[in-house]
């Protein structure tokens, strides 16, 4: 695998365990961390930044989004699970190029 993808695998995942303190000291809510995370998908996704693009590059450039609310929808007591299961899980639960919600 590629190094730059182990780094932001590692990434993703730093953020998520970030989140999750967040959440668990009250800083922020679930609900809150969502929203975020729903409009930085919806601007990823927009016309005007997406014009020109392929379907499976906005899945791969929302990829990371996904992952990080998948794993906002963790119960703060509970740990989040490893990055590949998160990975199994969202390419379980997408439909192909699914970035038209």
């Amino acid at each position: 695998m590629n190094v730059a993808n182990l780094q932001l695998e590692g990434l993703i995942m730093a953020i998520a365990a970030i989140n999750h303190v967040l959440v668990r000291k009250g800083v922020l809510t679930v609900e809150e961390i969502d929203i975020a995370l729903r409009k930085a998908e919806a601007s990823e996704t927009a016309e005007d930044r997406s014009e020109g693009m392929s379907s499976s590059n906005r899945d791969a450039i929302n990829f990371p989004i996904r992952v990080l609310e998948l794993a906002n929808q963790c119960q703060p007591e509970a740990d989040i699970p490893s990055f590949s299961r998160l990975a199994r899980m969202i390419g379980q639960m997408k439909e192909p190029y699914n970035d038209q919600r």
